[in-house]
């Protein structure tokens, strides 16, 4: 029979009492057999004798971890409070954009609206994640039912939604042309705890666009008025199915569905849809190409047409479509994502309407009756328009991929300023420490820029559906929209990153729900446009325009810098800027005779050289405000002390010359078998 031992570590505080001996740290302290060997039985009272002499020997020697698992220490998470309130750039923002009275009314229900977020919204978007969907594909008697699964607090995100009016709000356009700016700023506080439900909305919000710009008629007058409802039972999320095995931005070629016209003026669809995000949506927006009498389908992007389906029938059974299986993510594991099948679902497809363009208010009241005989409205044919249909929607969704970036820099840094004025190192609060306040301070730069850059575009999308924008607003709209959603995912991707290392191993944990925003981060850089897509959208859109939306642009940064200009601790950062914008133009002079490879080579460098300029004439622009304060001059000041213009940099280096190319081939593909023919 052998004595049983415990070691014991941490004594520094360990002070022997009269009765015992002076032991070694760590040393080993035996039991007594009689009391605690293994194997021996003890009475009750023996038990009791074991207990009373185990509590008296350690309070004598005081071991902080002995007969613990945990110690004493805790480390005090950050909490978030009213995002609204923290957030005093927003509150500026506001202030000086808005007028007087819509200030006062937006203010008060951002107020509101961020004391929810932080007592309820926080929390149900944790339990999202927590309680990703699940696919149930047969029922308990073997029928093929394809049921999603999604947790309560899912299903009570899409009622705080209609109760908010986190659509509702840009069409009812209570506001006028500012109510975009209000429905943004409210999405901005909701997003980074929305539990990716920020997903269906920007769909939604993009198939709301979608239908109003082309005109109201037939089924989606019903639909759009439960796509703009306030009242949860009547509210609809939409999906956006394009995506096909052949690929995603490329739906020109790589869209394979079919639709067959029905004698009722509907049509069957037909095909596989490799990607559809919020697949438990009410109904979707997707393309096909409409077969003629012999089955030849057009190909191209003069083929496609878009089509509107409601994903149940009125029985609540799939309409057509069979769920394959829900996707494996590296993020946003919230949303559920599936591989569908098309197998005859009935779908309208989606035209203009003769009668025009209808006001969200006029349906709000429309009886049942009316709404049926709205619907039997005569519909101009819109076929192999399809493409061409789903620009207002791209602008939209990829509008919502920079409300989500830039909202998750923000909770980031918000979480990492709160951690910091409670973690102490070294002696002192991280806070206390100037390299770490450095750090943060950095990425708060790039998030107010990133902040302007999208409320900039709210601005601008607000003028164009009230047609209050001039033809410079519109140009920049255009332009500008891809060139935000590009540098601010690459932007958010870093921030988060970088916000993670000021918890140390906390930013690593699962459990503390600081790693599922760098992995939801991933997809803002790829989802609607990756970065090379939309650095070649921006070059298209110089070239449709004949180079107009390129004046726009330096037209709207000379006014922006005239502006700043007057104000003297902002000289030196003007003239920075305007070097940056001469540089620019002189590129652009320069580049127009080398020919097209050379200019799609510079295409990125010449998207983020747009987005940091105009960034830095919105923070200039904004220091200059009546309401600024230092920390705005002081933002606008680090942010133009970047490479403001790296695409000349880049072409004075040689980047863009003509053997550029194939070194560049060569350097990814030195000893592969792809250059020597064998793949």
């Amino acid at each position: 029979m052998f004595c049983r031992v415990r070691r014991v570590n941490h004594l520094s505080t360990w002070s022997p009492g009269t009765n015992h001996k002076r032991w070694k740290l760590g040393c080993l302290l035996p039991r007594c057999p009689k009391l605690s060997c293994r194997g021996t039985k003890m009475s009750a009272g023996q038990s009791q004798k074991v207990e009373t002499w185990d509590k008296c020997t350690l309070q004598e020697l005081k071991v902080p971890f002995a007969r613990t698992e945990i110690g004493t220490f805790f480390q005090e998470q950050p909490r978030i409070g009213n995002q609204y309130l923290e957030d005093a750039f927003l509150q500026r923002y506001l202030k000086t954009r808005l007028p007087p009275q819509v200030l006062e009314k937006v203010s008060l229900d951002l107020e509101r609206f961020g004391a929810r977020v932080a007592a309820e919204i926080d929390a149900l978007g944790h339990e999202c994640e927590l309680n990703p969907p699940a696919l149930q594909h047969y029922d308990a008697w073997g029928r093929r039912v394809d049921h999603i699964v999604t947790c309560p607090a899912w299903k009570r995100m899409k009622e705080i939604a209609a109760e908010e009016g986190l659509i509702a709000e840009a069409y009812e356009r209570r506001y006028s042309n500012w109510s975009r700016v209000y429905q943004v700023a409210k999405l901005y506080l909701y997003a980074p705890s929305a539990g990716l439900f920020t997903c269906p909305l920007a769909m939604t919000d993009g198939a709301a666009k979608v239908i109003e710009s082309l005109g109201l008629s037939g089924p989606l007058v019903k639909a759009f008025g439960h796509l703009t409802s306030r009242e949860p039972r009547k509210f609809w999320t939409s999906g956006q199915w394009m995506t096909e095995r052949k690929g995603g931005s490329d739906v020109a070629s790589g869209t394979e569905s079919v639709a067959r016209e029905q004698p009722d003026g509907t049509y069957c669809l037909y095909g596989f849809k490799w990607f559809t995000s919020a697949t438990d949506s009410d109904m979707t927006l997707t393309l096909a190409r409409i077969m003629d009498a012999q089955g030849r389908v057009e190909q191209g992007s003069r083929g496609l047409s878009l089509f509107f389906l409601e994903v149940r029938d009125k029985e609540g059974k799939l309409n057509g479509i069979e769920v394959q299986r829900l996707k494996e993510k590296l993020g946003t594991r919230q949303v559920p994502t599936a591989e569908l099948l098309l197998d005859g679902a009935q779908a309208h497809r989606v035209c203009q309407g003769s009668s025009g363009q209808i006001a969200i208010h006029e349906i709000r009241w429309l009886s049942p009756t009316q709404c049926a005989e709205l619907a039997d409205t005569h519909m101009i044919s819109a076929e192999g328009r399809g493409v061409a249909s789903i620009a207002n929607m791209l602008t939209i969704t990829r509008i919502h991929n920079v409300i989500s970036a830039v909202a998750g820099m923000r909770r980031m840094i918000n979480l990492a300023r709160e951690y910091a004025s409670k973690r102490v190192v070294f002696g002192k609060l991280i806070k206390d420490h100037p390299l770490h306040m450095q750090t943060v301070a950095r990425l708060e730069v790039e998030t107010r820029g990133a902040f302007l850059m999208l409320m900039e575009i709210a601005r601008l999308l607000g003028l164009e559906e009230t047609k209050m924008a001039s033809e410079q607003d519109l140009h920049l709209l255009r332009l500008l929209t891809p060139v935000a959603k590009l540098y601010t995912g690459k932007q958010a991707i870093a921030v988060i990153s970088e916000g993670l290392e000021c918890f140390g191993g906390q930013g690593y944990m699962e459990d503390t729900g600081l790693p599922v925003a760098l992995r939801d981060a991933q997809v803002l850089t790829i989802w609607e446009g990756t970065t090379n897509i939309l650095s070649l959208d921006v070059l298209r859109s110089l070239t449709k325009s004949q180079g107009q939306v390129l004046d726009a642009f330096c037209s709207g940064v000379q006014g922006k810098l005239e502006l700043a200009s007057s104000i003297s601790e902002l000289e030196s950062s003007v003239q920075l800027l305007q070097d940056a914008l001469n540089r620019l133009g002189q590129f652009t002079q320069r580049v127009g005779s080398k020919g097209a490879v050379a200019m799609e080579l510079a295409a990125r460098d010449f998207a983020y050289t747009l987005a940091r300029i105009y960034t830095g004439a919105l923070l200039l622009e904004h220091a200059a405000g009546p309401d600024a304060c230092s920390t705005d001059t002081y933002a606008a000041q680090r942010w133009c002390k970047q490479d403001l213009c790296p695409v000349d940099s880049e072409e004075k280096a040689g980047c863009y010359d003509a053997k550029a190319a194939s070194r560049d081939i060569s350097l990814v593909y030195e000893r592969s078998p792809v250059l020597k023919g064998k793949l």
